[in-house]
């Protein structure tokens, strides 16, 4: 854990990129309130620090030498705990494609899953684990060798979580006609359309779900309904408008709100202040 420590310190770049396609790093040496951000389809290892997110009704706290493991991407709040600059929060992640997760499954007799996991979940890294994604930021110093070895390294990270505690989670990232897939399309319909009303049916049908078994799944996987869903979308989606200058009345209108005054109430529900404070930051330059 030390040496995988410095390596990331060593790496991190404030973007989160690295040289390895779909290896992230992170450095965070100043905590604060938490923020609202997607996770996105990734396994999050933390060498540093410890982290707490929100996902609804849900709380998930990692801490050094455990992983987060995200399955669909998901409207969260975070924050890490306990950092400073002497000693920040470093991590490492890695996107999870549901195409390697299938070339897996198709090599190797691995059981599918039934039922519907949970979207997140928290897991103790195994030495195996641990020495892998060690392997894996080292190659972060040599070009030459991650364009060979990169993606073996990052094969056998993906066996290590696939066969371990949370493998049923990933496990269903990979099939197309599971539970999880079936409200992956309905996540990525209501994201590219969060303006729009709509109907829970219709976007069961979407899914290739009855309603009440589609209502069931999203919230095992989301851990909200998909209105509540659609609404963190659109409050996520407003802040960010709101920092390019836009205004108040405007943006609500932008991200499906009908009365500019629910919007203003359901906003400062979730970030604890009014959207005109966010409006009035506004991005710097970056020199």
């Amino acid at each position: 854990m030390d040496e995988l420590r410095a390596l990331l310190s060593q790496h991190a770049r404030p973007d989160l990129t690295t040289s390895i396609p779909d290896v992230l790093v992170s450095k965070t040496t100043v905590g604060g309130p938490p923020t609202p951000s997607m996770t996105g389809t990734i396994l999050a290892f933390v060498a540093q620090g410890r982290k707490r997110i929100a996902l609804g009704d849900r709380v998930y706290d990692y801490r050094a030498g455990q992983y987060l493991v995200a399955s669909i991407d998901l409207p969260i709040t975070g924050n890490y705990v306990g950092i400073s600059p002497s000693a920040p929060a470093l991590g490492i992640g890695l996107v999870l494609r549901p195409e390697h997760v299938a070339e897996l499954l198709g090599d190797n007799d691995l059981p599918q899953s039934a039922g519907t996991p949970e979207g997140l979940a928290v897991s103790d890294a195994t030495p195996e684990l641990v020495d892998a994604v060690t392997r894996l930021a080292r190659l972060l110093g040599n070009p030459r060798d991650a364009r060979a070895l990169a993606p073996l390294v990052k094969r056998e990270i993906l066996w290590r979580v696939m066969t371990g505690e949370q493998g049923a989670v990933v496990r269903q990232l990979g099939s197309g006609d599971s539970s999880l897939g079936h409200i992956a399309r309905a996540v990525g319909w209501i994201r590219e359309n969060y303006a729009e009303s709509f109907k829970v049916g219709n976007v069961a049908r979407i899914a290739g779900m009855s309603e009440s078994a589609f209502y069931r799944n999203f919230q095992a996987v989301t851990a909200m309904s998909p209105i509540q869903f659609q609404k963190q979308i659109r409050l996520q989606e407003a802040r960010l408008l709101l920092a390019t200058g836009r205004d108040v009345t405007s943006v609500s209108h932008r991200v499906g709100y009908d009365s500019p005054s629910q919007f203003s109430r359901e906003y400062r529900r979730q970030f604890g202040a009014p959207p005109s404070r966010d409006a009035l930051l506004r991005p710097q330059p970056a020199l």
